[in-house]
């Protein structure tokens, strides 16, 4: 029986994958790799327990889908919309430049023009299901450099609809150009009604059913306007996974956003694993043994080219060096819309059969080295960052400035990161005179500090030589108020190594942050989540009229049971 198959195949790559990425995770590998790994012990290059793997493609597109309508969920339109500048600039740049070299190498060993610019199309595209899963698990898509790779990743996906459109004229099919400029507007009128769609329809749609107070309606709702959008979307010729992207943005725009995203981060871990497990299926490590060479070959230039691009992207956009590192090693791999461009052209006669294998075989290496590069990104970026050479070619000139203005500066307060914490902060110890110099990364944060008369400077905290010209030896406190777990555990290792003396205080956001950075040499570590519960609770109790002490009580109580979990 059909089914039976089926079932079986499932249980084959569930299995496999429970028991891979299990070891994975005590030997400290990244399960995303696993997963890959998995892929290919099973898949019918491998061992051969699973022959036919079209079914499981459908559902590891579904897979995709499912993630990629999570991240729309956790954007919103108002996000994407402070991100503008990063989508536009850091993609047309990233984008651009990537299609460029690709034709300009493909040219240089005599491909054929229309097969060059495809190639370029297909090294332009980088992986969001791999790199938005990698950012979520460090808890990095708020820090500077997942803004970045958020915005390129953006722009990258809506990428794809006009490189499918472009697809049968490097092919040489026949079309009117009234047919195309028809099918051109069909696709923005399709994409302009869903984002109104957005705005006046979906919010009051979910408020319909959420009174009705029935879970199971309200979790087929949102997978009916996950699907219903994206099949609305891909009529207008992008992939089921951009439609879902989009479909996302359409629910973040309601007040229900967090509850679909609960209900539906089970199934989307199950079915985004498949994917994983099915790009695995189609590696053929006999064919990278015969072709070794070519494979590698390309492989690198995918690597190394990519990482140069992206990395000059975000040095346009004036980030610091550390930015500009993770942004460029998340980056750096060819992606799963990749695929979806080659199977369009399948059969067509686009790109040479031998090219092609030994693209696909590249492009799933690529992406499974990326889990290893992006976690030991932070390392490389804080290891060039040491560099004095590389660092006055390539970075931005750091708290330059702040010499001057804090040499004469003894016992005051360092605060990194100018955001609402930050401003605040600034605010109290402007208001009882205390001495205090803001650095951030983001210029405008900087600007605005600035012209408050803040003594404000533009600079990487995990930067040794910012720390010094901001006075590290003689402060009296260093307070690291930035949303990147690991660069807050990178700045308070190089402060400690400064200053010995120094007091160090720092905001995160989880639980499990504070071992880490408490081992880093932190003083004090303060958790947005256990104060959430604090606060919380403390509002709870004051309604139900207990005593304020006995409220203060229990609010030490929740914040040394937090410090013995953690």
């Amino acid at each position: 029986m059909i089914e039976l198959v089926y079932l079986r195949d499932l249980v084959i790559i569930l299995g496999s994958g429970v028991i891979i990425v299990t070891v994975f995770h005590k030997l400290g590998l990244p399960a995303i790799a696993g997963f890959i790994f998995s892929g290919v012990l099973v898949g019918p290059q491998g061992f051969g327990f699973i022959n036919d793997i079209h079914q499981v493609e459908i559902l590891a597109e579904f897979g995709v889908a499912l993630l990629l309508f999570g991240i729309g969920m956790e954007l919103s339109l108002e996000k994407l919309r402070r991100l503008w500048k990063l989508i536009v600039v850091g993609g047309v740049l990233q984008v651009g430049l990537s299609v460029l070299a690709a034709f300009a190498v493909s040219k240089a060993f005599n491909v054929p023009g229309n097969s060059a610019l495809f190639i370029g199309f297909l090294l332009a595209l980088s992986s969001t299901a791999i790199v938005m899963r990698g950012l979520q698990q460090r808890g990095e898509i708020d820090a500077p450099h997942g803004r970045l790779i958020l915005g390129i990743l953006v722009f990258q996906d809506f990428s794809v609809v006009p490189m499918m459109l472009a697809i049968p004229i490097l092919v040489g099919t026949d079309i009117l150009a009234d047919v195309y400029l028809v099918t051109i507007l069909q696709a923005v009128g399709i994409i302009v009604a869903v984002l109104l769609a957005a705005l006046l329809v979906v919010p009051r749609i979910l408020n319909i059913i959420a009174k009705t107070r029935q879970r199971q309606l309200f979790i087929l709702s949102v997978f009916l306007i996950c699907i219903g959008t994206a099949w609305l979307i891909t009529s207008s010729g992008a992939s089921l996974a951009i439609g879902a992207f989009i479909a996302g943005l359409v629910v973040a725009g309601s007040e229900y956003r967090h509850q679909a995203l609960a209900d539906l981060i089970s199934f989307r871990e199950v079915f985004s694993s498949l994917f994983f497990v099915s790009i695995g299926m189609l590696l053929a490590p006999s064919l990278i043994v015969d072709n070794m060479f070519p494979i590698l070959a390309i492989l690198i230039a995918i690597l190394v080219g990519k990482f140069v691009i992206v990395f000059v992207a975000a040095k346009v956009l004036r980030m610091p060096l550390r930015v500009c590192m993770m942004t460029a090693v998340a980056l750096a791999q060819i992606g799963e819309f990749s695929f979806v461009l080659l199977f369009a052209v399948q059969g067509s006669g686009l790109i040479d059969k031998t090219l092609e294998s030994n693209l696909i075989s590249a492009a799933i290496l690529s992406m499974f080295v990326t889990p290893f590069a992006m976690s030991f990104g932070p390392r490389l970026a804080a290891g060039l960052g040491k560099l004095p050479r590389l660092r006055r070619q390539l970075e931005v000139e750091m708290a330059e400035d702040a010499t001057s203005s804090v040499l004469k500066m003894r016992d005051h307060v360092i605060v990194g990161g100018y955001g609402f914490a930050g401003r605040e902060l600034s605010k109290a110890l402007t208001d009882y005179e205390i001495p205090h110099v803001i650095v951030d990364l983001n210029i405008e944060n900087v600007s605005k500090a600035s012209q408050e008369g803040v003594n404000a400077f533009f600079g990487d905290v995990t930067n040794q030589n910012v720390l010094l010209k901001l006075g590290a030896e003689y402060a009296g406190e260093l307070i690291l108020l930035i949303n990147d777990p690991g660069a807050a555990e990178q700045a308070v290792r190089v402060a400690r190594e400064l200053a010995p003396g120094l007091h160090i205080v720092v905001r995160t956001h989880y639980l499990l942050d504070i071992q880490p950075i408490l081992a880093a040499g932190a003083d004090d570590v303060v958790p947005a989540e256990r104060e959430a519960a604090v606060e919380v609770t403390s509002l709870v109790l004051n309604r139900h009229q207990v005593e304020s002490q006995l409220i203060a009580d229990h609010s030490l109580k929740i914040r040394n049971q937090t410090e013995e979990d953690s």
